[in-house]
């Protein structure tokens, strides 16, 4: 299986990869933790990429190419992989498939999915954290026994900025600007499923794997 899975901040994709993986023994590969393993290996690419990431500078799309090129050529991708957080842009999804037909390997599967604003801000606002222990809570799914105190260690519980509702809407118009035209690309090229994201996780995930094996 060779997957990319799409979808805005608090559709669930988290929560369905690390599912997919455990069903279908491939990795997932997430661009974020090979650039810092590159980095730390000190290999060429890494060495690269660190110059652009010590002056905060964004990575450019040839050289975040060359690293997932380098993590896709590892034996434990051989079975295939899931594609987490890239490609983001149209023109990085471009570069992938041009990297995949020079290898000869297979274009992968794209999964979106879809969960409407409202929803969304809804999951993320409601997520409250216990700074002391890394503890999650969520005031509706998930909620604490005792309100604002978390059950494991006692602390306080606080809502992460990232978590506000104005910080969500903030970030959901980045990624219908930035992310949401790769939809429209992968449909284009006949490899997209969208998938409803709403419901249990374990009603999400057998929609996700009729998807990916449809």
């Amino acid at each position: 299986m060779q997957a990319i899975l799409l979808g805005p901040p608090g559709a669930g994709k988290g929560t369905q990869a690390k599912m997919l993986t455990e069903r279908y023994g491939v990795p997932q590969v997430s661009t974020g933790d090979i650039l810092r393993a590159a980095v730390a290996a000190g290999t060429p690419l890494g060495k690269e990429a660190k110059t652009y990431m010590d002056r905060g500078a964004l990575v450019p799309d040839e050289v975040v190419i060359g690293i997932v090129r380098d993590r896709l050529g590892e034996p434990d991708c051989r079975k295939g992989y899931l594609l987490d957080g890239f490609p983001r842009t149209v023109a990085q999804a471009e570069a992938l498939n041009r990297m995949l037909k020079k290898l000869g390997a297979p274009l992968p599967r794209v999964v979106s999915l879809e969960v409407g604003e409202e929803e969304l801000v809804k999951r993320l606002s409601g997520r409250r954290t216990c700074p002391a222990c890394g503890e999650p809570f969520h005031v509706e799914s998930h909620p604490p026994r005792v309100e604002g105190i978390c059950d494991k260690c006692g602390g306080h519980l606080i809502q992460r900025e990232d978590d506000r509702e104005e910080t969500i809407r903030r970030r959901l118009q980045v990624y219908r600007k930035e992310t949401e035209p790769l939809i429209g690309y992968y449909q284009n090229q006949g490899l997209l499923k969208t998938v409803n994201g709403l419901g249990e996780a374990g009603e999400v995930f057998a929609r996700v794997s009729r998807a990916l094996e449809g």
